[in-house]
């Protein structure tokens, strides 16, 4: 059956509820990928610089490959024994510190923070969370109630146990070394041990992505991590966006940042689109878990997820895509900082590796959000075949996040479209 665009439309709402989030004024039906490219129903070819999802590109034949031959021999759970699962756990911990040595997998990044934030509890024997006010962690019960990006209006009583620390922002509110944010905190902390809840975890995507990746100095997180482990608590840095080489310096952006986690969630790109996630943590923490809790998770780690998860590990380190994320992020960012100099839009640009944006503002010296005009530039991209969007605390910084195959080609034909855009679309 092919359907309309107003077809499409209304049966999601009809068959699949009110409230389905589409991305853009007018949403699209994309049928194909290859690579970089998206292509809709009609046959227009779209760059996409914004899926991390397909990490090492869509339709990348290596996992496709990987997950037919896998799928066409077996696939079951993990109560049977099976070499994927372990053959993919040997080379994920080879990427990280030694003591994170120990692998559960499960199907999202949601579950994988869940279960992070029951480990903490399983340790420590406390449960107050701490998070930023301005973040994503997924959609959980539990870790719904982390996401002030995207605040839950109902729950399960569960809002005594998170406090919400200011997220960083190195454009209004600079923290050079991270002490304010570490000092801010501890005021936490001490509020959740006042509270006779005690204090569990912090959890952070390290390079806090969805606040809209402030630029912060390698090794930025060092204090807070040093207030965390001087509370007794757990650092637990999800890094479902901003792992597996995006920063283009580490494949880790825990690394960057200077920090090793307790525990490391990982989430969408895992298995470039199939639906795989998991954490590591030590073996200490994953044997009080499990003598904790009787945890079973049927299509976590199952052999056709582990053969996508270890299909993109061999892609990334073979076509040495850590580096070109570095190269290609580093010619995008330069690019942006010249349009800068034209468009005074643009507050600031800022950005490592394949993760990269410009802030946009209506006054420089104000530095007041320019929210509704960035949704018309992300608009207006969109209809001259161009994929990106916004976040942010304001929503009004571009979030560009393309696939690590990216080129600098790529990168100059979404900057000087970009360039086209901005001078044409009505300024605030």
């Amino acid at each position: 059956m092919t359907r309309s665009t107003a077809e499409l439309i209304a049966d999601r709402k009809r068959l699949l509820g009110p409230n389905v989030s589409t991305f853009y004024q007018e949403p699209l039906h994309i049928v194909r990928g290859e690579g970089v490219w998206l292509w809709d129903a009609d046959g227009r070819r779209y760059l996409d610089c914004y899926n991390n999802v397909a990490t090492v590109g869509h339709c990348n034949p290596r996992v496709v490959q990987a997950i037919h031959d896998q799928a066409s021999t077996l696939n079951t759970h993990t109560r049977y024994l099976h070499d994927g699962i372990l053959d993919y756990a040997e080379a994920l911990t080879a990427t990280v510190d030694d003591g994170l040595d120990t692998v559960l997998l499960t199907c999202t990044g949601s579950e994988a923070n869940d279960v992070a934030l029951r480990m903490a509890e399983a340790v420590t024997g406390k449960r107050g969370i701490i998070a930023t006010d301005a973040t994503y962690h997924g959609n959980t019960a539990l870790v719904s109630q982390l996401s002030r990006s995207n605040e839950p209006k109902v729950g399960f009583g569960l809002e005594q146990f998170f406090r919400f620390v200011e997220a960083p922002d190195s454009y209004r509110n600079p923290d050079p070394d991270g002490t304010a944010f570490a000092a801010a905190l501890t005021k936490h902390i001490a509020a959740h041990e006042a509270a006779g809840i005690g204090f569990a975890a912090l959890v952070v995507c390290p390079y806090f992505l969805n606040e809209g990746f402030p630029q912060h100095a390698d090794g930025w997180l060092r204090p807070a991590a040093e207030v965390v482990r001087k509370a007794g608590g757990f650092l637990i840095c999800d890094e479902v966006q901003s792992g597996f080489g995006r920063t283009g310096t580490h494949l880790w952006a825990h690394q960057k940042m200077g920090v090793t986690p307790d525990v490391m969630t990982l989430g969408k790109p895992m298995g470039n689109g199939h639906p795989v996630g998991g954490l590591v943590t030590s073996a200490e923490t994953m044997r009080t878990f499990r003598d904790g809790y009787r945890y079973f998770n049927t299509f976590g780690g199952n052999p056709v997820s582990c053969a996508a998860a270890h299909a993109v590990l061999h892609e990334i380190h073979d076509r040495d895509l850590v580096e070109n994320a570095r190269i290609v992020g580093a010619h995008a960012r330069k690019r942006l900082e010249d349009l800068a100099m034209r468009h005074a839009c643009i507050g600031d640009v800022r950005g490592a590796g394949l993760i990269f944006g410009a802030e946009m503002v209506v006054d420089r010296d104000t530095k007041e959000p320019a929210s509704a005009f960035t949704e018309r530039v992300v608009n207006a991209m969109r209809d001259r075949g161009f994929i990106l969007s916004k976040l942010g605390r304001h929503k009004n910084t571009l979030k560009i996040r393309p696939p690590l195959v990216f080129s600098i080609e790529n990168a100059d034909s979404l900057i000087d479209t970009l360039d086209d855009v901005l001078r044409e679309v009505p300024q605030p």
